[in-house]
């Protein structure tokens, strides 16, 4: 082989602090956004985002240099001081310092993507796969 070839992907979740509804209508696609530009910056592709009101999923691909630590560490922390230092400065929003990940195979990616772009569904018809939540 020529060269290094890797296919990597990684599914994230993330709670707000104690699971309190911070993730509101009026700032969730700043937050995913966010999240999306960090996840560029780290040379990862963000293949879905989403989530409820208490917590974040993500799926990206990423490259064999990056940690899964710093991967999430480094996006929980862009898009919590966006939200505390210019979009609502006088308000409450903290994550939790916890997060679940999982690798993902090649053949699962639609799966998982399916499962984070309706996450409201999800737990509104309360179908969530349990150990894809935290």
């Amino acid at each position: 082989m020529p060269r290094n070839f890797t296919q990597l992907y990684l599914h994230s979740v993330w709670a707000t602090w104690d699971r309190l509804p911070l993730v509101t209508a009026d700032i969730q696609d700043v937050i995913y956004a966010a999240i999306a530009k960090q996840c560029r910056d780290l040379g990862c592709t963000v293949i879905a985002v989403g989530g409820i009101a208490n917590h974040v999923h993500l799926l990206t691909n990423f490259p064999p240099n990056l940690t899964i630590s710093e991967l999430i560490g480094k996006v929980k922390g862009s898009s919590s001081h966006l939200i505390t230092h210019e979009v609502k400065p006088d308000s409450f929003f903290k994550w939790q310092g916890a997060y679940g990940a999982f690798t993902v195979s090649r053949n699962g990616v639609e799966a998982v993507t399916n499962y984070i772009e309706n996450q409201a569904i999800h737990h509104r018809q309360e179908t969530v796969i349990s150990e894809w939540e935290m």
